[in-house]
């Protein structure tokens, strides 16, 4: 469960650095920067409850985080150079990210249970 914890906590981290320096250095949709660096606010502010282990924020995010993914998607398919492999970076963050959250929803559910989580067949 702590490992599903700290990747989450990293794969968050990952996604808040790659969207500002996406969108204010590397690939902006307009030269000087975006406001679609804004997209990493709600990360922001999920990165605490998400670190302490909120299982309640790790069920909200097990959705919210398709939204970054399906941006990645967006832009991987419809962006060109640059911009196209900064989406390809925010597709795995968001799959590890989705992964982890998922680990670590499991592990706690089987912790408050009493029983041993075990892996599908």
């Amino acid at each position: 469960m702590e490992s599903a914890r700290r990747l989450t906590v990293a794969a968050f981290a990952g996604l808040v650095a790659l969207g500002l320096a996406w969108e204010l250095w590397l690939a902006p949709l307009r030269p000087g920067g975006s406001m679609l660096a804004l997209k990493v606010l709600p990360l922001l502010l999920a990165l605490p409850a998400i670190a302490r282990g909120r299982v309640r924020a790790y069920q909200w995010w097990s959705m919210a985080i398709l939204a970054y993914l399906a941006e990645g998607l967006v832009r991987a398919t419809s962006d060109g150079g640059a911009s196209a492999l900064l989406a390809g970076g925010e597709i795995a963050l968001s799959c590890l990210a989705f992964g982890a959250i998922l680990a670590f929803v499991r592990a706690a559910r089987a912790a408050a249970s009493g029983t041993q989580a075990t892996p599908p067949r």
